[in-house]
Formats: C-alpha cells, structure tokens, sequence
C-alpha cells in the first residue's frame, strides 16, 4: 500500500513514520520545510515531498503519486487554540486539500481530530456524544469533519476520524507541562510550580498514540470517529510525581500556584471501547 502522511515531520509525524516504516508499505512523507531542513533517520527510506498545501494545484493526488491511504496530520498554529487562524485560514486550507484528493481518486482518509471537539463535557467521553468545542481550534476540527461527512454523501471515500487526547514525549511543545518540568530540572530548580494538579486527564506517549494511529488506519473494520486515548483517567499530579520518580528526582512541587484552566472540565478521559475492538484487547 502507499501511503501519505502529511504532517511528517510535527512532533505526532515523526512518530507515524517510523511506525509505518515496520510494515511493508511505500511511504510518501509531505510538509512545508525543505529537504535540508528535515533531519531525521527515516528521510532515506521514504519519499518526501516537500510542498505547502495551501498552494492552488489541480490535482493534489496526481501530485502526491496517487496515495492509497492519506494520513492527515498537518495542521498549523498549535498550542493557539484561540486564534481565529484556525477558521480563517487552517479550516478552508485543510478541506479544501482534502476535497482535492478524494474528488481526483483518493479513497481512504485518515484524518486527526481533538478530545476538545467534546468541549466542556465531563467523565467518560464516547465517540457518540454530541460535540461542544468551545475553543476555535477545536471549532475548526470539528467543522472540518462535518463537512467532509458531507462529502461523503456526494463522493464515495472511507473517513476515520481519530480523537487525539493528551500526550507526551521527546519532541513536544516546551510550553506543555513535562517539557516544563524537564527545564525546571536542567536549570536544577528546587521548586516546580503548577496548578493545584487535581483535574484528572487521559494520557498516553506519544510513540503508543503514533502506533494506535497506524493500526487504526490500516484497518477496515471500524471507521468513523474514533477516539485514541488510554481510557483511564489520571490526576495532572500524579502523571508529574510518577515522572519525577522515574527519572529519580525530588523536586517540590508549588501546588495551587497557577489557576486551573477556563476552557477545560476538570475531570474528563475518553471510553475506548473501539480503539480496543480494533487492536484486539
């Protein structure tokens, strides 16, 4: 099978590649930088294609060697979740490249969403609860799935749609909480602070989120949303004291010092009934 993974060299795509990379398929890697801007390992064992998809081409899938498989995971401006980007430019841009494939031959879609499309809604999240994003991140992903359900009902493609939670490892944005810690660590800080660290969330790494990815993709069974998520919920300060312990450390943690976030429940982790149907547990 051929696949293309747009997004290649984010910090969820450099994952995805190499997962792919353990099965036999031909991998056709997309993103805006230049070939001499990507250093990575894998770039000899597949074919990038260095191109900015907001640019206007006929036929993206000629373009991209007619894939049997897209990966969608490019998507620009993040953490911003509150910038109208997200709408203005990310939204039209994403359809518009995806519209483009599936009208001009591709058939199968794979495209990464957010937990956030379930918005402020607490506990247990299923794929079949009504969405509530109350970000415009989440807004814009949440109207980029609709509208290609939409499609669907002119032009026949098969649409998984994968509800990324949290998650971590090498690579992530400085600004999330471990890469913060890590700094904290480097500078040999005696004192961490965070939040009252009490909101429970669903946490994977990110190199088990890249191969629950693959393994969503490259079946037929279930499609539609699906969330990838570890289905268990954990405190913010547990999965920081479980990290200090892992790496030996015993720096205080400064609990209550920043506020809890506005724009997210307290306590919410996703039901993965159908990830586990899926890869078998």
């Amino acid at each position: 099978m051929k696949v293309l993974v747009t997004g290649a060299t984010g910090f969820i795509g450099k994952y995805v590649i190499e997962e792919l990379l353990k099965q036999k398929h031909t991998i056709i890697a997309n993103s805006i930088l230049s070939e001499k801007e990507v250093a990575f390992n894998w770039l000899n064992r597949i074919h990038y294609i260095q191109a900015d998809l907001n640019e206007e081409r006929q036929d993206w899938f000629c373009f991209f060697k007619e894939p049997d498989m897209l990966i969608h995971l490019a998507w620009e401006g993040l953490p911003n979740y509150n910038e109208l980007f997200h709408i203005e430019i990310n939204l039209p841009k994403n359809y518009l490249f995806l519209k483009n494939m599936i009208k001009n031959g591709l058939k199968k879609v794979v495209v990464t969403g957010t937990c956030f499309e379930y918005g402020m809604q607490s506990g247990p999240l299923k794929e079949d609860l009504d969405t509530k994003p109350n970000n415009i991140y989440a807004l814009a992903k949440d109207s980029l799935r609709k509208f290609l359900v939409q499609l669907q009902q002119k032009i026949c493609f098969d649409l998984k749609w994968i509800r990324l939670f949290y998650m971590y490892g090498e690579g992530q944005n400085p600004k999330a909480i471990l890469p913060q810690l890590d700094a904290a660590l480097k500078k040999k800080d005696k004192v961490f602070n965070m939040s009252g660290g009490e909101q429970l969330r669903d946490y994977l790494p990110v190199g088990k989120i890249a191969e629950y990815i693959i393994k969503i993709a490259l079946q037929d069974k279930i499609s539609g949303v699906i969330n990838c998520c570890a289905g268990r919920p954990i405190s913010v300060r547990k999965l920081v004291e479980n990290y200090l312990e892992k790496k030996n450390k015993n720096t205080e943690l400064n609990l209550g010092y920043y506020p809890y976030p506005d724009y997210e429940p307290m306590a919410f982790w996703g039901d993965n009934s159908k990830l586990k149907k899926i890869i078998g547990i």
